[in-house]
């Protein structure tokens, strides 16, 4: 048996409202005869952004003993299907493998390998981000750079995050984790050269060092024609 963080409930304070449902991004939560149910414990991520949600204040983070296959929903593969009442976008897939975007009759093929990307919806356990070459990029860089997919994003697994304008709350917690869980064997930052953006990489190195990894990780700034403007490795303090 291990311990980790997960949601309970106090189901005389529940109202059934639905919010916490709502908010909670991996689908372990759903209403089950009016009352909220923690219905799968291996889809709770355990950072508690449903607990804010409460109105009634029925929901919070406890540290809980359970097996260690208990948050590794990931290893079911894509056929996985969200609980109910939790985000169908948010469900896991693999696509196609990572392979050198190509031009055919004008188009440029997807170089993504799998779904979801956001960092709100990701799992750190996922298979395709298990001691793999990781881009971490800012929402907008895929939009400025017209050779994304085939200069940055082949043969890696993508995560994508806006610092400024995303909710951050448990975004260094759920790094931190990708860098235990996941054993990256490279992460490279791509972020655009205005100045919002310069959190982003600050934020993973600090998750990296939180986790006391020793990850190497590589910050890429894009002009706004998405010209590469520098490159840069942050090395690690971790001993």
């Amino acid at each position: 048996m291990v311990k980790r963080n997960m949601i309970t409930i106090d189901e005389e304070k529940c109202t059934g409202c639905g919010q916490c449902v709502d908010a909670c991004m991996e689908g372990a939560l759903s209403l089950v005869d009016g009352k909220a149910k923690l219905v799968r414990e291996d889809y709770c991520d355990g950072l508690g952004a449903c607990v804010g949600e409460c109105p009634a204040g029925a929901l919070k983070v406890i540290e809980k003993e359970c097996s260690p296959s208990s948050h590794s929903s990931a290893s079911k593969g894509a056929e996985s299907e969200p609980a109910s009442g939790g985000c169908p976008g948010a469900m896991m897939l693999q696509l196609q493998p990572n392979a050198p975007a190509s031009t055919s009759e004008g188009e440029t093929s997807s170089a993504l390998g799998h779904w979801p990307i956001q960092l709100h919806l990701i799992r750190p356990d996922a298979p395709h981000y298990r001691g793999a070459e990781i881009l971490i990029a800012a929402t907008c860089s895929a939009f400025a750079c017209g050779n994304f997919h085939s200069n940055l994003l082949s043969g890696k697994s993508l995560i994508i995050a806006c610092p400024k304008l995303d909710n951050p709350a448990g975004y260094r917690e759920k790094l931190a984790a990708l860098f235990q869980v996941a054993r990256p064997k490279r992460v490279t930052v791509a972020r655009m050269v205005v100045p919002c953006c310069r959190g982003l990489v600050q934020l993973i190195v600090e998750a990296r060092e939180a986790a006391q990894a020793q990850t190497p990780v590589q910050e890429i700034v894009l002009g706004l024609q998405g010209e590469i403007q520098s490159e840069t490795e942050w090395e690690s303090v971790a001993v």
